[in-house]
């Protein structure tokens, strides 16, 4: 069984008769009615019923039309596969990101791509992770970057890097010191955002089992806003020292070492387990590693590298 055999098949089936097939597929009618018949002889059934008005399908060649369109099918989208392999990554990426990776990484990833897949285009999504990982596993999503290594369903995730929650003050705040404990951020009025989000459980779950009852003055779930809100002095917060890199290098904040290994998450690139990965795909997830990787080592991005082969280990997310 050839797949012209099977083009030819579905051609005659579509027609209706070898005439018309024969005009479609620029094919003489005798060669068309001799794979056919070579068709039958193999499968050991007869496909079609010969009439004056034409070739009609039988219930046995309906049942084979259904398998010979999704092995052409089939042999069409391994044709593009390699295509595509062979040639330079293109096409659309979806990637989800938390508004705090967000915040630091999406200009570098952006730019990157730019500069090193130019045919690719990226689409960048911004959400809390409860949804990024929802919509990874739907494949709405090609790629994330998580919070947390634990195991889930559906998706394999990468270790790389630990990201150190700091307090962060306004630039003019004198008396912030370079480090203080957990039990000293109850002393100072908070703007956080709201309990139902990521960084805001991991602040409370750090802070739960030592009894700290923090100083939250206000609830703000946008990041940005969190960070305007401090820069004017209404409060302190406690963001990931990436996410305020280039205000503490324009000196509109400063931060503040807290020590406590509970303020740590690591970041983990989450891809689907089930959802195949095209080239560009495979090219973008290869740039996110390479472009976090780059910032960590100018720290840009104030965190502990781990990479691609670093070991598991338990980390609060």
């Amino acid at each position: 069984m050839e797949l012209k055999q099977l083009r030819n098949f579905v051609g005659i089936s579509e027609a209706g008769s070898l005439l018309k097939a024969s005009t479609r597929l620029h094919v003489a009618q005798p060669a068309l009615g001799q794979q056919i018949a070579a068709l039958e002889h193999e499968l050991g059934a007869q496909l079609f019923e010969r009439s004056s008005r034409g070739m009609a399908l039988t219930a046995v060649g309906s049942v084979f039309l259904e398998h010979a369109r999704v092995v052409l099918a089939d042999a069409e989208r391994a044709r593009a596969a390699v295509q595509e392999a062979i040639s330079e990554p293109h096409g659309e990426v979806a990637i989800g990101l938390p508004t705090t990776v967000a915040l630091v990484a999406t200009l570098p990833i952006l730019r990157a791509c730019r500069e090193r897949l130019p045919r690719v285009r990226l689409k960048l999504v911004e959400a809390y992770s409860g949804f990024l990982r929802e919509w990874l596993q739907s494949g709405r999503l090609d790629v994330a970057l998580l919070y947390g290594e634990a195991p889930e369903p559906g998706l394999a995730k990468l270790p790389l890097l630990d990201d150190r929650l700091v307090l962060i003050t306004h630039a003019g705040n004198t008396r912030m010191p370079k480090k203080l404990t957990l039990q000293a951020l109850a002393k100072w009025p908070l703007v956080l955002p709201g309990r139902e989000h990521g960084l805001r459980k991991i602040i409370d779950e750090a802070c739960a089992p030592l009894g700290v009852a923090l100083d939250v003055v206000a609830e703000i779930e946008s990041l940005g806003s969190v960070k305007r809100a401090t820069e004017d002095g209404i409060g302190s917060t406690i963001l990931p020292a990436g996410a305020v890199a280039e205000e503490v290098t324009a000196q509109r904040l400063r931060t503040a070492v807290i020590d406590s290994p509970g303020m740590t998450r690591r970041l983990v690139r989450a891809t689907s387990l089930t959802r195949p990965q095209t080239v560009a795909t495979a090219a973008v997830n290869e740039l996110i590693v390479r472009v976090l990787q780059e910032m960590t080592a100018c720290g840009a991005w104030p965190a502990r590298w781990l990479g691609a082969h670093a070991p598991a280990s338990s980390s609060a997310g």
